[in-house]
């Protein structure tokens, strides 16, 4: 019998999946799928856990040396900077994501930031509401064709942001050293290797790379600095690839013309946040996953690793550390 703890309930069709399986024992923290990380709640019981799915919870030195007896960590999520990665993998802890469940939705939301940041959706929608109809001052809107774009990270969700933006009839340039230049352009987009030449070249920025030591502040007061005055910048990915502080300051100096923001490096973010007070800047509390369908898919990736997992069959793709294969198989 394996105890797993579920930090939420997810979705009916994930949990049936649980149910189904008369080996797996389920403690759930909340059935309530919204609210801040069980950070607590969490630590008092994994203890007896040989696996546990998490969302925003960090698992730390601390909380892997109360859990002697885990040995997966199914993550709802593809982001996996609240996880010590490197303790998981001396401990022998698999730690699973879910690929490919949320590419769709984020790139989605993606380009609905650009779409309101380019037409100053929330501004004229206030205007309307307030009985004075258009907004007459402050910078114009924009059309996105022929509008060039740099998408930063040419995984899952920036391949599919580059389609998007495509679509859209606009210049797409791709920055991702990872990713062979051949291919972006097979892709029929224009390899950037040189980010911050890119930088100065294009009308938007979005980026969609992980949050890692390279990547921390990366867009810092000097890329900022290089970006066009009538540039936007577009982050789903992570709050710390942006330095907030030079961000707030671009933006009220007119370094850059606007932002929309899904991720923030504090979230909720704290009320006395200059990026509040700045009409231009869009921002939404890191629901880019959050449409039902998205929920639906990613639920039941994230049980499948878990499975998957105990029964000697998961996929390494769908991991972080496949090198913990084979040292901690059930």
């Amino acid at each position: 019998m394996y105890n797993v703890v579920f930090c939420r309930a997810l979705h009916p069709t994930a949990m049936a999946m649980l149910e189904a399986r008369k080996d797996i024992n389920v403690r759930i923290l909340t059935t309530d799928f919204r609210g801040p990380p069980l950070q607590k709640e969490l630590a008092e019981v994994i203890g007896d856990a040989d696996g546990v799915m998490v969302g925003l919870e960090r698992v730390d030195a601390d909380l892997l040396a109360r859990a002697p007896r885990l040995r997966v960590i199914s993550r709802f999520g593809v982001g996996f900077d609240t996880l010590d990665i490197p303790g998981c993998t001396r401990r022998g802890v698999l730690v699973g994501v879910v690929n490919g469940a949320n590419d769709l939705s984020v790139a989605e939301h993606a380009m609905m930031l650009l779409l309101a940041t380019a037409r100053r959706t929330l501004e004229m929608d206030a205007s309307v509401r307030a009985g004075t109809w258009m907004v007459q001052t402050g910078r114009r809107m924009h059309e996105l064709s022929e509008r060039s774009v740099l998408v930063v990270g040419y995984g899952r969700i920036g391949t599919r942001v580059a389609k998007l933006c495509s679509a859209f009839g606009m210049k797409v340039m791709v920055h991702d050293p990872a990713f062979p230049t051949p291919r972006i352009a097979a892709d029929g987009h224009i390899p950037a290797p040189d980010l911050m030449a890119a930088v100065a070249e294009a009308d938007v920025v979005t980026l969609h790379c992980p949050l890692y030591d390279q990547t921390r502040n990366m867009v810092n007061a000097d890329f900022l600095g290089r970006m066009k005055p009538t540039a936007w910048l577009i982050n789903t990915a992570r709050g710390g690839i942006v330095d907030e502080a030079a961000l707030a300051d671009a933006l009220a100096n007119g370094t850059i013309e606007a932002a929309g923001l899904d991720v923030l490096v504090r979230e909720p973010l704290d009320t006395a946040s200059p990026l509040l007070t700045l009409p231009n800047v869009v921002l939404s509390p890191h629901n880019a996953a959050a449409p039902l369908e998205c929920y639906a898919k990613m639920s039941r990736r994230a049980v499948a690793n878990l499975l998957d997992f105990f029964d000697g069959k998961i996929d390494p793709g769908y991991t972080v550390n496949p090198e913990v294969l084979g040292r901690n198989a059930p």
